[in-house]
């Protein structure tokens, strides 16, 4: 082979291999993208990651529902000030839990809703524990939900002052963040909730007394007393509840026909309001009392839903199920 050309190799600007020495702008041109590259890694990654656990962080936990206030049509998306704070505490037994389940699902669609003009919480409220399994299983509860009250100052009763105890204790526990009604419900009885923030909304926010007078044949609230099945105090009533010696000294007895005592004895709940026939006992085929009657369009409550089949008809007339999709996981006919 001949040899290649000798000025092919000849050196160029002094080198000693034949390469040129690169000039002041070749070295930018090729230091310009690695110090890019490092600015990225180093300010702009760590910036993406911390963007990433701020929208974590502000994630509401599994299972947490919020009530969101109704928006109008051509209202910006910002949610404007709910018109009250509504506390319902839901009186039950700890070992209710299929009851509590049930009632999770009814009120927890209810508020993700996002058409509820007030803030609502529920709460399910029991006196102290007292076997080993609910001291494991209530627990259990409280981490997934957070929406348990439980009385230490009490034994678990129906008429022996839980009512009393859960007034007294509400107003303490709530103090620095107080509501403007505190409702008393039965673990039978089925709000919806839209309605009852309604009828709620009419009334004034001091010395009110709500819900469904007794006797039953009575549309006067000022006759006796509002039905157990739920009734609602304005958060005056309930301070004075936790302060006053009358219900102090009168806790045994029909709750409901204590209460009303109690705000007779006091001068008290001069604001009622009787929401019959919007509330109402489930409609028997042979009624007992004019308390139950046929299911109503404008239904607040029903109560006396003492079972499965019970509940599923009163979901069912309401169509509560409506907004199930269709889907190949299941066929429900």
């Amino acid at each position: 082979m001949p040899p290649a050309p000798s000025g092919l190799l000849k050196p160029v600007n002094g080198s000693k291999h034949g390469f040129p020495k690169p000039s002041a702008s070749s070295k930018a041109l090729v230091l310009l993208p690695l110090l890019l590259l490092g600015f990225i890694y180093l300010f702009v990654y760590p910036k993406e990651f911390e963007l990433q656990a701020l929208m974590s962080s502000c994630s509401p936990p599994l299972g947490a529902y919020t009530a969101a206030p109704r928006r109008l049509a051509g209202e910006p998306p910002a949610s404007r000030k709910p018109d009250f704070r509504l506390l319902i505490g839901v009186l039950t037994r700890a070992d209710n839990y299929e009851r509590r389940h049930l009632l999770r699902m009814v009120y927890g669609l209810q508020l993700a809703a996002g058409d509820l003009t007030a803030h609502v919480d529920v709460r399910f409220v029991f006196c102290r524990l007292y076997k080993d399994d609910q001291r494991v299983l209530v627990p259990l509860e409280i981490l997934r939900h957070g929406d348990v009250i439980i009385l230490d100052e009490c034994e678990e009763n129906l008429n022996g002052g839980k009512t009393y105890t859960f007034f007294s204790a509400v107003a303490g526990l709530y103090r620095d963040e107080p509501y403007d009604y505190v409702m008393k419900a039965d673990d039978d009885i089925f709000l919806r909730l839209p309605r009852l923030l309604e009828s709620l909304g009419e009334m004034p926010r001091e010395d009110a007394y709500y819900g469904a007078t007794i006797p039953c044949d009575s549309m006067d609230p000022f006759r006796e007393y509002m039905s157990g099945m739920g009734y609602a105090l304005s958060w005056d009533l309930v301070e004075w509840v936790a302060s006053s010696d009358v219900p102090r000294n009168r806790t045994v007895g029909p709750e409901d026909r204590m209460t009303g005592q109690w705000l007779r004895l006091g001068g008290k709940g001069k604001n009622r309001f009787n929401a019959k026939p919007a509330m109402y006992d489930y409609p028997l085929p042979a009624p007992v009392d004019k308390c139950s009657h046929e299911f109503v369009p404008d239904t607040i409550a029903v109560h006396r839903l003492k079972d499965n089949p019970r509940w599923a008809e009163t979901l069912k007339y309401f169509n509560f199920t409506a907004g199930l999709e269709p889907s190949k996981f299941y066929k429900i006919n």
